[in-house]
């Protein structure tokens, strides 16, 4: 029998410790992003809030994460990984639930953008955390099964969130009220669980032998000092490279069509006539297969590489995802009735295909300093 070397031992410890509990935090995370679509089922109407405005408001949201994220994650760097992350965490839980305080179009646009500003940095920030823990062989790996939480928390959230709108009335309160509330709660909670939980670097582990350590921190070092050697760039430098521009333009398509989607699916399938409850189970269908299409890249790259008979296969997927999902995106606004979830589904899938290996081939090389 073959005795695991110090790497497999190593790494494995690692990823059983880090991707669960990161899927769970991004579940989350991502589940208080679009909430606010099946939300609006019902509060719109209570609200007074014209399709106007609830377009502003959803788009606060990344008005202000957009505005902080470069802070927020120069934060992180200075004061530490695991507490940064908590707070934003706290903080964004907080300003979720605090949601269903919302009165009109003012404050409903206000909240947004704070709670934009809250979660600011979580995502480039979980990211930036995999650079102390995994070297680059491992890190497109985890950032694809990372990923994997964004179709997973709308095709679980769904279903979650249109079952608390029919808890309207209870102890006074509407059913999107609960809504925000019962799904802003479990970001405080895994907040402070992540001031227990995660550690800032390999060295403070107590789960990892000396040698482990050790080996960890010799193999990030040295991977390090190969990128230092080739150069190294400021943070102004970073912000105005030509393919951080460029990854900055294609990310743009990306979020732009995801997000529409999401934010908008849920009323456009009430409008077929169905039920509150039923919005969040349709929408669930073509995340559940977007959610099955990120898996071969996620589970074995190489296994990938053969079987499409490309050395790239991050780079392959995207573009035939992203030439389908150009396609497909704009089939909703001619399709009609049933059909309709078909047009949808093609969209969801071509860019939860797309986006799992574009993180992991854009975000595997370790970061400017």
């Amino acid at each position: 029998m073959m005795i695991p070397n110090i790497e497999q031992t190593a790494m494995r410890k690692v990823y059983l410790r880090l991707l669960p509990f990161s899927v769970l935090c991004m579940f989350v995370c991502y589940l208080d992003r679009v909430n606010v679509g099946f939300a609006a089922l019902t509060m719109n109407k209570d609200l007074g809030l014209s399709a106007y405005f609830f377009g502003l408001g959803a788009g606060a949201f990344y008005g202000g994460y957009c505005l902080f994220e470069v802070p927020s994650n120069l934060v992180l760097e200075r004061v530490g990984a695991r507490f940064w992350i908590a707070r934003i965490m706290i903080t964004w839980g907080l300003l979720s639930a605090a949601m269903a305080l919302v009165s009109g179009p003012v404050s409903f646009v206000t909240m947004r953008f704070l709670l934009g500003a809250a979660e600011a940095g979580f995502f480039p920030g979980i990211l930036f955390y995999f650079h102390y823990w995994f070297p680059m062989r491992h890190r497109g790996r985890m950032i694809s099964w990372f990923t994997v939480a964004t179709p997973i928390s709308v095709a679980l959230g769904g279903p979650i969130s249109t079952g608390l709108l029919g808890l309207d009335g209870t102890f006074g309160l509407a059913g999107w009220q609960w809504v925000f509330i019962a799904e802003g709660t479990p970001a405080v909670i895994l907040g402070f669980v992540v001031l227990i939980y995660l550690r800032d670097r390999p060295a403070h582990a107590s789960w990892l032998t000396p040698e482990e350590k050790e080996w960890l921190a010799v193999e990030l070092a040295q991977e390090r000092r190969e990128i230092e050697s080739v150069r190294t760039y400021t943070l102004f430098q970073s912000l105005t490279n030509i393919r951080v521009l460029a990854l900055a333009v294609i990310y743009f398509g990306i979020v732009t069509a995801s997000v529409g989607l999401v934010i908008f699916v849920p009323q456009i399938i009430k409008e077929l006539g169905v039920s509150n409850l039923a919005p969040g189970f349709l929408t669930a269908i073509p995340y559940i297969v977007g959610t099955v299409s990120r898996s071969p890249v996620a589970m074995s790259p190489t296994a990938w590489a053969s079987a499409t008979g490309t050395s790239s296969p991050a780079a392959s997927l995207a573009r035939r995802a992203s030439a389908i999902a150009a396609a497909g995106s704009g089939t909703p606004c001619t399709a009609l009735e049933l059909s309709e979830m078909t047009s949808i589904a093609m969209p969801v899938l071509s860019i939860s295909a797309r986006r799992a290996p574009w993180m992991s081939r854009s975000f595997a090389g370790s970061s400017a300093q």
